[in-house]
């Protein structure tokens, strides 16, 4: 869980994240021209995500396409909520 929350932790990364999950697949360049970041930039947080197993990467032709792993990322979400659950819980603690 902490190795895809740190994958989660820069700003950049969360809004490539909600970009791709609002279609079905895209290519860096898609993602460089809606969030007005460097290619490069792009690039780098895109294999961040991809390593974190919350994006995956398709090599298609010319252009590699990224699309969301929902899977795992519903799988994160269920992990996290239990986790803050069992912390927030009131007697957590005695």
């Amino acid at each position: 869980m902490a190795r895809r929350l740190a994958a989660l932790a820069h700003p950049a990364r969360l809004r490539i994240l909600r970009h791709l999950s609002g279609r079905g697949a895209c290519c860096c360049k898609e993602v460089v021209e809606q969030l007005d970041l460097a290619q490069s930039t792009v690039s780098q947080h895109l294999k961040v995500l991809v390593d974190a197993g919350l994006v995956r990467f398709s090599p298609e032709r010319q252009r590699s396409r990224y699309t969301v792993n929902v899977e795992e990322v519903a799988r994160l979400s269920r992990a996290l909520s239990g986790y803050l659950d069992d912390c927030s819980a009131t007697n957590c603690c005695d």
